[in-house]
């Protein structure tokens, strides 16, 4: 399907026509939205597919491979933030490969280990899962799904750190990240919530979903743009890319020095209640044909 910007005349302040490349195909405001959006939903456990989709359509962008690429694509941006704010972390995992640090290379060996399960299921089922589950239906009933999970464990969690991880333990948190392959459903949620499940305390689950996502994001991004990259610039250009990389980074790098911050004296409800009232929100929007389920 090819890709076109359309005008919501309902939503004035909207109106990106100032901003239109010569294409006409994407608007540097779109991208700059876009990039914000997947930068502060991207760690958060609320999940940023789900408010992509949901942004894209409200922009009025229809989907096509180019649009889903691209989504895709931004998350680098965050991913550089993350490999910033967790660098000393980072350079453990790289002495540890090196075999020069062994508890970074054993934690390297547990993020190999978490990575597998969704690394599978996702290449097995990719065309169903974007035939199927790559729909606002969809996303509004993750939503609702994780908000319910997330009322339902809140409190838990145990005394564990990383250093006491296992790799039973790293892989059944993987398994726990195959929920994410469903839209809307939120990686960092189902990572996080199954880290504390399995007795790990908040920070320590915090940081292994951190240190999972740059693993994760990173091989979908390499995937998608090298199965679309072609196919995205040509649709798009490099401009809406670069305002989308960096608009990710900055917002990504706020986002998680926010999410640290508030779970040091916070639960995850305020995240349970956004998800709620979302997809209570886009349900109704939904229903009454104010919002394109397509």
């Amino acid at each position: 399907m090819a890709y076109r910007a359309l005008e919501p005349p309902s939503v004035p302040f909207l109106d990106t026509r100032p901003f239109l490349l010569t294409r006409r195909q994407m608007t540097l405001l779109q991208a700059l939205i876009l990039g914000i959006v997947e930068g502060v939903t991207e760690f958060l456990p609320v999940s940023s597919t789900g408010h992509l989709i949901l942004t894209e359509r409200l922009l009025g962008i229809e989907r096509s491979e180019a649009a889903d690429a691209y989504a895709i694509c931004i998350q680098s941006g965050a991913i550089v933030a993350v490999l910033g704010l967790y660098r000393e972390r980072v350079r453990q995992l790289v002495l540890g490969l090196a075999g020069r640090y062994p508890a970074g290379r054993r934690l390297f060996i547990q993020l190999v280990v978490a990575f597998l399960p969704a690394a599978v299921l996702g290449l097995l089922f990719e065309e169903k899962i974007d035939e199927l589950l790559f729909g606002l239906w969809p996303v509004v009933g993750a939503w609702a799904v994780g908000g319910g999970a997330i009322l339902l464990l809140r409190g838990r969690g145990g005394a564990r750190t990383l250093d006491d991880m296992d790799v039973r333990t790293a892989f059944l948190i993987g398994l726990a990240q195959c929920l994410a392959l469903w839209p809307g459903t939120s990686r960092s949620l189902a990572t996080i919530l199954g880290a504390l499940a399995l007795g790990l305390s908040v920070p320590a689950a915090v940081e292994f979903s951190f240190l999972l996502g740059l693993e994760t994001l990173g091989a979908a991004t390499a995937y998608k743009g090298l199965k679309h990259g072609g196919e995205m610039v040509d649709a798009f250009g490099p401009a809406p890319l670069l305002v989308g990389f960096l608009a990710a980074a900055v917002s990504a790098a706020i986002s998680v020095r926010w999410l640290v911050g508030w779970l040091q004296s916070h639960g995850l409800e305020v995240f349970a209640i956004w998800r709620l009232g979302l997809a209570a929100i886009v349900a109704a929007m939904l229903a009454t044909g104010m919002l394109s389920a397509a």
